[in-house]
Formats: C-alpha cells, structure tokens, sequence
C-alpha cells in the first residue's frame, strides 16, 4: 500500500524558511512533517505535524508540489503554510526535534538532504495548485 507524508514551508517576514532538527537517525535539518495517520486528509497531516514537532498553529495556503519517491512507494505532499500567530515562535518538542527555527535560504544548516533543499526552493518559486479537496459523502442517483 502506497505510504503518504506531508511537510510544511514556512517562511518567517523575513524570508527565512522554518526547519526542525531531528533528535534521532541522522539528527538532520528538516522541514517539519511527517506519514499521514489513517482517517486524516494530507493537509491535516501537514497541519498536526506542524503542531507536534513545533508548537507552531497554520494554515495551508496552497500546494506547493507532490513528489514520488520510488524506492519507499512514497507520496510527499508539500504545502507553503503561514503563522495563524505572525508573533508565535516555534518551540522544539523534544521527544522527537531536538531544535527548530527560521534559517535564511542561503545558509541553511547541516546536516540537509538534497530534497529538503530542492522542496524549499520549489516553494519559493510560487508556481503551486491549490489545497486538495475533500470529497463529501458520495450520494448515487438512479
């Protein structure tokens, strides 16, 4: 069965993109996301994530791409999002970011994957769709 994930973009006023350190596996920079939990929409997804890893409560604006990622028969659903609080500061949950913040996107930090790179600057180049739709209760004429 075809896994699911989703990220968030985040950009601060001043451009700055958010990133989370991860506290396990290669302690990399990431967007701040994660696998889709059954019954959730990949924009919840998205959204909770946010939320756990980083305290932060957004909102999706748009898609920013989908990417496939063959070798795990993964979906990556990447959404450019914005601070329901401009204020609000993003606070690392320890149990799995070990710290988060805005970087400029010319001196993000290392450890970072290629892909991460490539989703940050796919956002910005702002040429998105718009958030998936959700379906309702299907209702059959005859």
């Amino acid at each position: 069965m075809k896994r699911l994930g989703a990220a968030a973009v985040i950009f601060d006023d001043d451009g700055h993109v958010l990133l989370v350190k991860h506290s396990y596996g290669r302690l990399n920079w990431e967007l701040a996301g994660g696998a889709a939990e059954p019954d959730e929409s990949i924009v919840e997804t998205a959204l909770g994530e946010v939320r756990e890893e980083t305290g932060l409560d957004v909102e999706a604006e748009y898609t920013s791409d989908v990417y496939y990622e063959p070798a795990e028969d993964f979906l990556h659903f990447v959404f450019v999002c914005h601070r329901l609080d401009p204020q609000a500061q993003p606070r690392p949950n320890l149990a799995e970011i070990s710290v988060c913040g805005f970087w400029p996107i010319d001196e993000l930090p290392r450890p970072i994957s290629t892909f991460t790179i490539r989703r940050v600057r796919d956002a910005l180049a702002g040429d998105g769709w718009p958030l998936p739709a959700i379906v309702p209760h299907r209702e059959w004429l005859e």
